[in-house]
């Protein structure tokens, strides 16, 4: 995936969440995490992620 397509997926991502309304966000994510684990089909990558993803969670984006 380019650049490009990468923030355009992240935009369309950010875009459903808001559409979808602050309360739904949550079960939204939890459903797109499950469709994305079982398409990547590989449990020590999923792992890895996982990992990535919560490293630093509780710092501010900027």
């Amino acid at each position: 995936m380019t650049a490009d397509e990468l923030d355009s997926v992240y935009t369309q991502l950010c875009s459903t969440m808001t559409d979808l309304g602050e309360s739904n966000a949550p079960l939204f994510l939890a459903r797109f995490a499950l469709l994305a684990l079982a398409h990547i089909g590989d449990a020590a990558a999923a792992r890895r992620l996982i990992g990535a993803a919560a490293d630093n969670a509780s710092d501010e984006f900027v």
